[in-house]
């Protein structure tokens, strides 16, 4: 089933413990994010309204004993979006999010890891597809996934992983 828009965002507040996010990619290319990123390569800096509707989605599942973590596997040196999208991770960190970072010159051991996905409960698993631009292709629940294999590859992302403030300080 794909899931867009308001579709996607409805699903996604369906969670009732924990959503955890792998992202893979160097760069992503998000239409709703460009003025934000063309902001940031000006200044360097990042400012996000105290409304955003992802930290005010992130503190509304916090508030609600709900968690959501994120595993980003990186290979420095970081892309200027990587820099960017660190920028927002501050946010994300104060909204709530566990934010976590699987650098593969620090950790050669890693195991290969399934494309950029959200597992909602170990239950539900939704592949997030890209173009080779990082553009977003679909969302797609998958019907019958490999439960076992996402939730190892969670495992291992979140074991060979460091939290987003402490990759920052190393």
């Amino acid at each position: 089933m794909h899931l867009d828009g308001e579709r996607w965002a409805s699903f996604l507040d369906t969670f009732e413990r924990e959503a955890f996010r792998l992202e893979t990619l160097p760069s992503y290319s998000v239409r709703d994010e460009e003025p934000e990123y063309a902001d940031f390569m000006r200044t360097g800096h990042l400012d996000l309204p105290e409304d955003d509707p992802w930290l005010t989605r992130l503190a509304r599942y916090r508030a609600g004993g709900r968690k959501v973590t994120r595993v980003h596997i990186v290979t420095p040196p970081l892309s200027d979006y990587l820099r960017y999208e660190f920028a927002a991770y501050h946010y994300n960190v104060a909204a709530g999010e566990e934010v976590r970072i699987l650098d593969t010159t620090r950790q050669r051991d890693a195991p290969p890891m399934p494309s950029d996905f959200w597992m909602l409960d170990d239950s539900k698993v939704v592949d997030m597809r890209y173009d080779e631009h990082g553009v977003q292709l679909a969302r797609i629940l998958l019907e019958s996934p490999d439960l076992d294999r996402y939730r190892q590859a969670k495992e291992s992302a979140l074991n060979l992983s460091i939290p987003f403030t402490e990759y920052l300080s190393a």
